[in-house]
């Protein structure tokens, strides 16, 4: 996380846990003007970069967007998607190897999803195609879905997966890319045929319950020093500078 942006991620993340979802919209968006005008402190954001860690910015525009949809501000959550599709699209021309180009492209389907916009089956689909036609310029296809640029586009999903399934990983890795690095066009274009037949349904379960959980950061299970007010669980997820219910994002006191 860029240090210019913890303070606007820490807020979003407490806005989350305060069911204050459009709140976190405007936090998690300016988390991300501010990434992606400077991803890190020796980068600019248009210039080519091995790991992407631009991505880190259209990230949290994704969750902004998510978040305003649960807060029911569709106009908002539509307005946050057009652009951070636009800046996905724009960014394919510093960000030049194919597989990161493919990735953009996902991250564009992602946020058309997010933010109800039309077209979300067939730009999923334009991605896979990309991903299988970048397979020869992919020497390490782990290495790249590791990466900043790809962990953009996992996060989200987890995210709204696990608002759905009592705080835990609903979404493992091997979900998305299989166990088969051997072939990378197949590997990498996994994730965006799971996305488009999962992610639509996820999403429409988590707007139906007005609930988003917060990111997951560091987890501990059976602590004894906390226990939720309002589920009983001790099971702890520290994320940005807020302690939450690994179950239900309630902020937790000391006992």
């Amino acid at each position: 996380m860029s240090p210019q942006t913890n303070d606007h991620f820490d807020r979003g993340v407490a806005a989350i846990a305060k069911r204050r979802y459009e709140k976190a919209g405007d936090a998690f968006a300016r988390a991300g003007w501010q990434t992606l005008a400077t991803p890190r402190p020796d980068q600019t954001p248009f210039g080519a970069d091995e790991k992407g860690w631009v991505g880190t910015g259209i990230r949290y525009h994704l969750t902004s967007a998510l978040c305003y949809r649960v807060a029911e501000a569709e106009n908002r959550a539509g307005h946050r998607a057009k652009e951070t599709a636009a800046v996905a699209a724009d960014l394919q021309t510093g960000l030049t190897h194919p597989a990161q180009q493919a990735c953009l492209q996902e991250l564009v389907a992602d946020a058309k999803l997010a933010g109800g916009l039309n077209d979300v089956a067939d730009s999923y689909r334009e991605a896979t195609d990309a991903y299988h036609e970048a397979a020869e310029a992919v020497d390490d296809p782990q290495y790249r879905s590791t990466t900043p640029l790809f962990q953009a586009a996992t996060v989200p999903l987890q995210q709204v997966a696990r608002s759905t399934a009592n705080g835990e990983i609903a979404i493992s890795w091997e979900d998305l890319h299989g166990t088969d690095p051997t072939t990378p066009g197949q590997f990498l274009a996994k994730r965006t045929a799971f996305k488009r037949q999962r992610f639509p349904s996820l999403l429409s379960s988590v707007l139906e319950s007005g609930y988003l959980a917060a990111p997951r950061g560091t987890t501990e299970y059976n602590n004894a020093t906390y226990q939720c007010p309002n589920c009983g669980s001790s099971d702890v997820n520290w994320v940005g500078d807020s302690t939450l219910c690994m179950r239900c994002s309630t902020p937790l006191e000391p006992q």
